[in-house]
């Protein structure tokens, strides 16, 4: 029964996380067409455009908190290994499945609780930014705890697959 719940649940975490790398992926490239249309409008036709800033850095903030998540899943995070190479694989693989995932989770759950009442709060005032344009900021507020709450999810099932494969190999050596 726990089996088939874990393959259900990656199964969903594989498609999410493989969709915020799309949506990632796509807003890169709305961005370097927004920069280049702002650069063309700048310095080829002397009119300033404030706007392809303001929304490229929106589009910045949603991109990274996606792509993280994305990340994680597939395991392609840079790792400063040269504390962990000291130890043998299987610390090594404690360390890396088991206790960074358990601090990650308890920084990320705050980030995404704390994220969720900022997002809320400023979609219940109606924020908007200071710029002229006055665009709302409550939908990029909602990407952070949107993307870290994926993120938790997955670091939440990298442990499970974490303190099981240790059970597992704990429960070869004994026999």
């Amino acid at each position: 029964m726990f089996k088939k719940v874990m393959k259900a649940a990656d199964q969903v975490l594989e498609r999410a996380s493989h969709y915020a790398l799309l949506v990632s992926g796509v807003l890169i490239l709305i961005m370097a067409f927004l920069s280049t249309y702002a650069v063309t409008r700048r310095y080829l036709l002397h009119i300033p455009e404030p706007y392809s800033y303001e929304i490229g850095m929106s589009m910045l903030i949603a991109c990274v908190l996606l792509a993280i998540a994305g990340l994680q899943r597939q395991g392609k995070h840079l790792r400063v290994d040269f504390i962990t190479n000291r130890f043998s694989e299987d610390v090594q693989a404690a360390l890396l499945n088991i206790f960074v995932p358990i601090l990650a989770l308890f920084y990320i759950g705050i980030l995404t609780w704390q994220s969720w009442d900022v997002a809320l709060y400023s979609f219940q005032i109606h924020e908007t930014s200071q710029s002229v344009w006055q665009e709302p900021l409550f939908p990029i507020k909602f990407v952070v705890p949107i993307g870290s709450g994926l993120l938790w999810l997955i670091l939440l099932a990298q442990l499970i697959r974490g303190v099981t494969s240790l059970a597992q190999s704990l429960k070869k050596m004994r026999q």
